[in-house]
């Protein structure tokens, strides 16, 4: 492969501080600390609020990165125009039906934000509740919370992000006159749950440190500043929400972190009530409750149900003791979530790695399955907004194919497709292959590798390769279909996304084996990936161009530190690759309800060195690192800037190659990137030009 050429352009040069810090009897000194902004709650709120000199540093990365990208301009606007021809503009939701309405949502040609309308139940004229276009005008970050129509369907309760830090405010509209009414909550979580007689609503308040510990009560027609607190969590290791139930008679609150959760309820019609605990929470006993009717199903891991079953309870009396198993715990069948109406239960199941839906009768307990005959692919359950109804809705798509939605019929068992994802410029799935792929990691476990390349495309080892990874917090990674990756895929590419541990994808001990002292099997699974991929011939190490983001980009920083020569390339977007002082500062808004997923360095010498061993930041070292992109946004509460901006800092100090290291540094967003549809296009054909640049195929249309 040619080597890349990159303009001749000199990096920036950074301030250095000395700053030590002794844990454990272990001192660590860290010259670049002072990137970090000490009023970062201040400047998540305000941005022109951050150091002059954090801020010239940053400028000045900016100018460094768009000089060296510079030469990709062309074809930057070619992958935007590209991905943008793949969306149908105009685009709209099948509307769900809900009490005399059905509601849903859509966007205008041209538009970056959703609108939201209603329709009368059997159809008819629709009308516009909420325009994002119109509420986003004038601003720079403008990002949709939840939009939740009343039970009354004459109010509209909405939330809205115009920082990017996430502290969101709620708002409510009169669905009469279309106009919102005076008062305004501030720094919520972005949604709430109404009432059952609409005349107030429950929502998660964010205190100091952008933590969701605090539930309140806010009765339409009066201040915030009065609104009555419900609930408060003391322990800063535990994240709070609340949500309704399908029949709109219970508020459920929840409190978790990453491996205990704990539910307190109380009658959606009666706002002064005391929440009542269903179970207490034992440090790694999670469980979720679905109501249904006379009584509660509850989905959860107890008495050592690694891989999850549904008991049920009686709805007045749900306490632990009172539990009764329905579905039982079956090794190696993961089941994901659970919906419930008047005469069925539904759950959404992953076995084999492979999703599937279960419909089950509450009468006779039959149960039949919904599956499909793809080696890969994805299912998302929709469920109904509706109780008692025998419909739900299903959506379906692999890598070859579109988005496809379907109503289920779960009585006469009838698929009726509504909808199949329009791909306007044109798609022909029988032009592309997805194949699924066992990778050999170290230790002999198998790691699943879903791929997507044209039928055209040579696997002789001269394909260059993008390989996404992600593997933490027990999130899996969908083998679905997605229209940007196409751009890459024909220009020759093949796309893989690697399901490696740290995920759900083989089951909850495949989460459990990639997480604190195991951590490290994330990577070496990523690594394996990347070597079987060469072994079958599909792709070479130089031609690799590897991809993750949040938790996803520390997994490509610690991948450059233990295998810098089996990549051709990193793109790490918005990056956690200073895992060590993040755990270390309790302080921001995720460390404490990290610590059970990480381990806790504060309190635990050993998690202090487990961590230490694999931090990105930390192990940065003379290698010979690959061209990297390192990816962020200023008001990220989720993974700070200062991380990556010390990271690539650092790498620049350290390589022995003559690779360049870009960081690109959105002023106006934060961990989601841009808010529009189309800006976060932009963004990705950045992305993807790079991946180009790197593998010499920018000079390439297919």
């Amino acid at each position: 492969m040619t080597k890349p050429i990159f303009p001749a352009v000199t990096p920036p040069t950074v301030l250095r501080r000395p700053w030590s810090d002794t844990r454990h009897g272990i001192t660590r000194e860290d010259d670049l600390a002072w990137l970090r902004a000490d009023n970062w709650q201040d400047v998540f709120r305000d941005p022109t609020l951050l150091d002059p000199a954090i801020r010239t540093h940053l400028e000045a990365e900016t100018a460094y990165q768009t000089a060296m990208m510079a030469e990709t301009a062309a074809l930057r606007e070619a992958l935007f125009k590209e991905m943008r021809g793949r969306i149908k503009e105009d685009d709209q939701s099948v509307p769900m039906k809900d009490g005399p309405f059905a509601y849903g949502s859509s966007y205008v040609l041209g538009g970056e934000q959703p609108r939201y309308f209603r329709t009368p139940r059997e159809g008819g004229e629709q009308v516009i509740l909420l325009d994002g276009d119109k509420e986003a005008a004038d601003r720079a970050y403008f990002h949709l919370g939840g939009v939740d129509h009343s039970p009354d369907h004459n109010s509209l309760l909405w939330g809205y992000d115009d920082k990017g830090s996430e502290f969101y405010a709620l708002r409510v509209r009169n669905l009469d006159d279309g106009q919102d009414l005076d008062e305004l909550v501030p720094d919520t979580g972005g949604e709430g749950v109404w009432t059952a007689g609409s005349d107030g609503f429950f929502y998660t308040r964010l205190d100091a440190n952008h933590r969701p510990s605090r539930v309140f009560h806010h009765a339409i027609g009066t201040s915030a500043e009065t609104d009555r607190m419900i609930f408060e969590e003391e322990d800063p290791g535990f994240f709070v929400g609340v949500g309704g139930t399908r029949d709109n008679k219970w508020i459920m609150i929840s409190i978790h972190d990453h491996e205990t959760s704990e539910y307190r309820i109380f009658p959606a019609d009666d706002a002064s009530a005391e929440p009542k605990l269903v179970a207490a929470r034992e440090t790694g006993m999670q469980y979720d409750l679905e109501e249904g009717g006379d009584v509660f199903f509850i989905l959860t891991n107890a008495d050592g149900a690694k891989d999850f079953k549904i008991m049920e309870a009686p709805v007045e009396n749900p306490i632990r003791e009172n539990w009764r198993e329905l579905v039982p715990h079956e090794p190696g069948r993961l089941i994901l979530s659970v919906e419930s109406f008047r005469d069925f239960l539904v759950w959404l199941e992953r076995k084999d790695g492979l999703p599937r839906i279960v419909v089950r009768e509450r009468s006779t307990g039959e149960e039949h399955r919904i599956a499909f005959d793809e080696e890969a692919y994805s299912l998302g359950l929709g469920g109904s907004l509706e109780y008692d109804t025998d419909t739900i809705r299903f959506s379906y798509s692999s890598m070859t194919t579109p988005s496809q939605l379907f109503d289920y019929n779960m009585r006469t068992r009838e698929r009726t497709l509504l909808k199949t994802q329009e791909v306007p410029s044109g798609h022909n799935p029988d032009d592309y292959v997805t194949r699924r792929l066992m990778a050999p990691a170290p230790d002999g476990e198998l790691v699943p590798v879903s791929l997507l390349y044209h039928r055209d495309t040579k696997l002789d080892g001269s394909a260059p390769c993008l390989l996404y990874g992600y593997g933490s917090y027990g999130i899996t990674i969908p083998a679905s279909f997605n229209t940007n990756c196409l751009s890459l895929v024909d220009r020759g590419f093949v796309y893989a996304i690697a399901h490696i541990r740290g995920g759900k994808d083989k089951g909850y001990a495949w989460y459990e084996n990639g997480k604190r002292a195991a951590k490290q099997n994330t990577f070496t699974d990523f690594i394996a990936a990347a070597k079987h991929l060469v072994a079958e011939g599909y792709t070479s190490h130089d031609r690799i161009v590897a991809q993750g983001g949040s938790a996803g980009g520390m997994l490509m920083g610690a991948v450059a530190n233990l295998a810098p020569d089996a990549f051709g390339g990193i793109i790490a977007e918005v990056p956690f690759v200073d895992v060590l002082s993040t755990m270390l500062d309790d302080t921001l808004p995720l460390t404490p309800p990290e610590w059970p997923e990480w381990g806790n360095p504060i309190t635990s010498e050993a998690d202090y060195k487990a961590i230490a061993a694999y931090s990105p930041y930390d192990n940065v070292g003379a290698h010979p690192y690959p061209p990297i992109l390192a990816v962020a946004g200023l008001t990220d509460p989720r993974v700070t800037y200062w991380e990556p901006a010390k990271w690539v800092a650092r790498l620049r100090e350290h390589s022995t190659s003559d690779n360049p290291v870009l960081f690109r540094i959105n002023m106006d967003a934060g961990h989601a990137g841009a808010s529009g549809r189309f800006s976060r296009l932009e963004e990705i054909a950045y992305s993807y030009a790079f991946a180009l640049k790197v593998t010499g195929k920018d000079a390439t249309s297919g």
